[in-house]
């Protein structure tokens, strides 16, 4: 994994805040990159929602199961069956 470092600047409050969250939490200075790594990811995925709700947002509930289930099909028409596939069982599944 590569690891990429960051110099951030923040009021002070907010390393007040932040040093007292994790410290009352038994983490340690060590546990602040984990932490603004986690932090980064979730504000990713929230910004990403936030995006495409708004271009679905005049799409009906049906017609976006709709769209879904045919995204989610589409993978399983490109895959060609495995060994256990063309007997018709698994011995993951029967075992």
């Amino acid at each position: 994994m590569h690891i990429s470092a960051y110099a951030a600047s923040v009021s002070r409050d907010t390393d007040i805040a932040l040093r007292s969250f994790l410290a009352q939490r038994g983490m340690k200075k060590r546990d602040l990159s984990k932490f603004i790594e986690e932090a980064v990811r979730w504000r990713v995925f929230d910004q990403t929602l936030t995006e495409v709700r708004s271009k679905f947002a005049d799409v009906s509930a049906e017609e976006l199961e709709a769209l879904i289930d045919e995204a989610l099909a589409a993978p399983a028409r490109t895959v060609p069956p495995g060994p256990s596939d063309a007997c018709g069982s698994s011995s993951i599944l029967t075992s």
